[in-house]
């Protein structure tokens, strides 16, 4: 039974650490992006919108675009990318900022490294106090039970 007391909080940090390096990994894509000074001029060829939730959470709704752009070395490339301006409708003209390296992983955000790092440091600050809870839980939890276990001895 002490096995699920350590096993939970450990797979609930591995899915924490998972989620945070998915969002350092995409920090630093964009990161990378705006400052390559690579730009084209993307059309949106299409706009949806997907929605999650509901019942008893609180449903959330994120806009996705799909832009399409053609490289300085002639390359057309198309991407989808998630939670863009509501005001970009299909047949707009943005421009995206790329890599050489990896055209297909453009952004047609605008340049706010700023904004991007105060997100991104928000988002791991609240994945750190998960994981400073669970570590707290599993060694209260070991605690207690060592405690229990020596109580009774002189």
């Amino acid at each position: 039974m002490d096995f699920f007391f350590y096993a939970v909080p450990g797979l609930i940090m591995a899915g924490v650490l998972s989620m945070a390096a998915r969002v350092v990994r995409r920090s630093l894509q964009l990161r990378s992006n705006w400052s390559s000074g690579l730009t084209a001029e993307a059309r949106c060829l299409r706009t949806y919108s997907t929605t999650s939730g509901g019942g008893e959470t609180s449903v959330t709704t994120t806009l996705h675009h799909v832009y399409e752009f053609t490289t300085h070395e002639g390359r057309t490339v198309r991407f989808e990318e998630a939670n863009g301006p509501s005001t970009t409708v299909e047949g707009d003209i943005v421009p995206v900022h790329y890599t050489r390296a990896h055209p297909e992983r453009a952004t047609a955000h605008s340049p706010a490294p700023g904004k991007a790092l105060a997100g991104t440091v928000g988002i791991l600050v609240f994945l750190s106090v998960i994981v400073a809870f669970c570590v707290g839980f599993m060694v209260t939890y070991h605690a207690f039970t060592t405690d229990d276990l020596f109580a009774g001895m002189p």
